[in-house]
């Protein structure tokens, strides 16, 4: 696996010029195996299992929100990663909640041509940094349970599972995915 060099890439806070070029990243992912949610009497149970033909998802547009423009909070940045061409070549928006000091990621992701390179794990860096700085004490996210390769992804940066909720996605176009919840300890 090469990894990406951080000379290559420009890391800085999301502008409002920004939103057009993140809201038209391709999220989609394609797996050969998901995570099998089995609700137990004491909570819950993975088992990841293969898929024939491999399963593609592509996420549903969301809502507008305020976009870059919400980093007027003190407590909510995205950052971006934008590549030598200029484009850019993914973001993570995060939260942190005072009261638990949890930061949460909000979302991350990043565009296919620039996958499986590093660009992930430096994003998740400047999510870390930022939660540093607000003195967070764990870091937190939710991914749906067919979306194994962010969960290995996770998985290696430290994240561990933390929870389930069987019924978020109820009623949603990922009717019968199951949201898997991760966290690790701020570094």
């Amino acid at each position: 696996m090469t990894t990406i060099d951080a000379m290559d890439y420009e890391f800085r806070t999301a502008r409002p010029e920004d939103t057009p070029a993140m809201e038209a990243l391709d999220g989609s992912f394609t797996t050969r195996t998901i995570f099998h949610v089995a609700v137990t009497e004491d909570g819950f149970a993975l088992q990841e299992i293969p898929v024939d033909p491999p399963l593609h998802k592509a996420f549903p547009a969301e809502d507008a929100d305020d976009g870059p423009a919400a980093e007027e909070d003190p407590n909510s940045r995205t950052f971006v990663a934008v590549g030598p061409d200029g484009c850019l070549a993914g973001f993570a928006a995060v939260s942190y909640a005072p009261w638990n000091r949890r930061l949460a990621i909000e979302d991350i992701e990043v565009a296919p041509a620039h996958r499986s390179q590093g660009l992930g794990r430096a994003l998740m860096a400047h999510a870390v940094d930022f939660a540093r700085e607000r003195g967070a004490g764990h870091i937190w996210l939710e991914v749906t349970n067919i979306n194994a390769p962010a969960i290995h992804a996770y998985r290696r940066m430290g994240f561990t599972f933390c929870g389930l909720d069987a019924a978020l996605y109820d009623g949603t176009p990922s009717s019968g995915e199951r949201a898997l919840y991760m966290s690790m300890p701020c570094p």
